[in-house]
């Protein structure tokens, strides 16, 4: 392709609404250009990336016996109701009318379209198992679009389901599948992992999420330096010890503790241990008010507190829900003497952390205001409905797989993620199939999604310096950027010598036959990252030589103008 003929609007500066690093050299190399906030344009040479991945998708989803479909965009409604989610899925799911007022939404991802298709066509055990995906375009309405193709509201993604006759199948399939994945981003060029990880609003018993690691990422990832243990930190565990016990007080006593609120301000001024605190949270949900306890020393997770309890929603409680509750101000929550109900919210449950289990002599809020309890122990002054892992992990916990490992926490990007979905859907959409004794049973169904965007970003995200992109070459818009400098005529016929040899022999080339100043071209042409760059000038070519270059390495070697074909397909291969 001719740089002359094509349409790649790069710029000098970085844009001033990009947040991100891969945002900032999409936009500034040409790839996207944004249309509304969350939705893009590809441009040629971004395309030409997201082909690339979706090339290689196809390719390793083939050759573990997936089978393509293409499934609509625009869902009707009454699937959505059928498995429940038109309610729970919240503002995410962009919802609209057609002219005969009948609902529909933009599809955020297909398990009920892909799961009514298979009801109404598979009906026998020997018709199982299948694994059928599409590449498609996916809408979800975020909050706050950001970061490019990183977060987006409308992308391309290939989301593909797998339909079993037992648990067993379903197991053996995942594994081939989270494997197929890693291939994906092998051949990406990528350093991916797989990482355990919360299922999410998709549902289902078990997940992995695909990370590449760059210390940009949004995802947050414990991994043990002793073993393979790998878990995103919304379900991470550490080896924890359990409560520190002694002997319990015989009463409990209120202490005045004016003004003072957090944890440390407490814990300094009684001269106590802030694990030996019992911090109170309080949260709305749609079953009621949660009272979640964990030791003082602990951060609460939200997404283990919200699993443990079932609820649709879970957000923390105002000042006025708190004072209903407990008839103090905030800061001075405990879960002694609480009301089981609390008029006009609902009910109230006490989920603990494992650390609150046993515990004695602790310190904990009076439910009066600057007011605290001394001397609180588990079961004699209150009792919580469960004792479960609710902490977040810290760099140097306890693995909690070997039990020997420090965790060490560090950043990635999420790129696809696999999960087991069991009967989830089959059993809300009535997909059954007919077993070997003629008995009806539901299919066990897995999902599996990989975020197209997301990849090429993700790939810009691991592989850039001050200059622009370095692109792997599976990704790469081209092969190599073919550069003239100068007007000389033989410069000129040099260049269009080698652009039809290198079309010739299959070489994906980008020529920068534009006029202009050599500068410009060569900044762009680091900018565009494209792996490999001859250059032909003036000089070069008078003493029959061609500047080669590599994007990544920054080396320059001068090789002989009949030996610029072979090299590359060397390079290349």
């Amino acid at each position: 392709m001719k740089y002359s003929k094509s349409l790649i609007p790069t710029l000098r500066e970085d844009p001033a609404d990009a947040e991100c690093v891969s945002h900032k050299l999409m936009l500034r190399a040409g790839l996207i250009r944004q249309v509304t906030r969350g939705s893009y344009d590809y441009l040629p040479l971004g395309l030409r990336v997201i082909r690339k991945v979706e090339k290689i998708v196809r390719e390793e989803m083939d050759a573990a016996g997936c089978q393509e479909v293409l499934l609509p965009i625009v869902i009707p409604a009454e699937l959505w109701q059928e498995s429940g989610r038109w309610e729970r899925y919240g503002k995410e799911l962009l919802r609209v009318k057609d002219r005969s007022n009948r609902d529909f939404c933009i599809g955020p991802t297909h398990e009920e379209v892909i799961t009514d298709l298979v009801r109404r066509e598979i009906k026998s055990y020997r018709d199982l198992p299948k694994n059928l995906y599409q590449i498609n375009t996916k809408y979800r309405d975020e909050v706050r679009p950001r970061f490019g193709l990183m977060r987006g509201r409308e992308f391309i993604m290939k989301d593909g389901y797998s339909f079993h006759t037992s648990v067993e199948d379903l197991d053996r399939h995942y594994e081939v599948m989270k494997n197929a994945y890693l291939k994906i981003f092998q051949r990406c060029g990528l350093d991916a992992r797989a990482v355990e990880a919360d299922t999410g609003s998709i549902g289902g018993y078990s997940s992995h999420e695909l990370v590449v690691l760059a210390d940009t990422g949004e995802s947050i990832i414990a991994t043990c330096g002793k073993c393979d243990y790998t878990a995103s930190a919304e379900i991470a565990a550490s080896a924890r010890p359990s409560a520190k016990k002694s002997k319990a007080s015989s009463t409990v006593k209120e202490v005045h503790t004016p003004s003072l609120k957090t944890v440390e301000e407490v814990a300094s001024y009684l001269k106590v241990e802030p694990s030996q605190m019992i911090k109170t949270l309080i949260y709305l949900t749609d079953k009621g008010l949660i009272v979640a306890l964990i030791a003082g020393n602990l951060e609460l997770n939200e997404v283990k507190l919200t699993n443990a309890t079932g609820a649709a929603f879970l957000t923390m409680a105002d000042e006025a829900a708190v004072k209903k509750l407990t008839g103090a101000e905030v800061g001075f929550a405990g879960p002694v003497s609480l009301p089981a109900e609390v008029q006009g919210i609902g009910k109230v449950r006490i989920i603990a952390d494992i650390s609150i289990e046993g515990i004695s002599n602790a310190v904990t809020g009076a439910n009066k205001t600057d007011y605290h309890l001394t001397g609180v122990c588990d079961a004699r002054d209150f009792k919580a409905e469960k004792y479960i892992d609710l902490s977040s992990v810290k760099k140097g916990d306890v693995c909690p797989k070997c039990g020997k490992g420090k965790l060490d926490i560090v950043r990635g990007i999420e790129v696809g993620q696999v999960f087991k979905l069991g009967t989830k859907y089959s059993e809300a959409l009535k997909a059954v199939f007919l077993d070997e004794n003629g008995k009806e049973k539901p299919m066990i169904m897995g999902t599996y999604g990989i975020g197209i965007g997301r990849t090429a970003a993700a790939a810009i995200e691991q592989n850039n310096d001050e200059n622009g992109i370095i692109w792997p070459l599976p990704l790469a818009p081209f092969h190599v950027e073919l550069i003239s400098v100068g007007e000389d005529s033989k410069v000129s016929e040099t260049a269009e010598k080698i652009y039809a040899e290198l079309m010739k022999n299959g070489i994906e080339v980008l020529f920068d036959d534009r006029a202009g100043r050599p500068g410009v071209k060569f900044a762009d042409a680091d900018l565009i990252g494209i792996p490999y760059q001859a250059i032909i000038g003036k000089k070069a070519i008078e003493q029959g030589k061609i500047e080669f270059k590599i994007r990544k390495t920054g080396e320059r070697k001068m090789v002989g103008a009949k030996d610029i074909i072979d090299l590359i397909n060397k390079e290349l291969h």
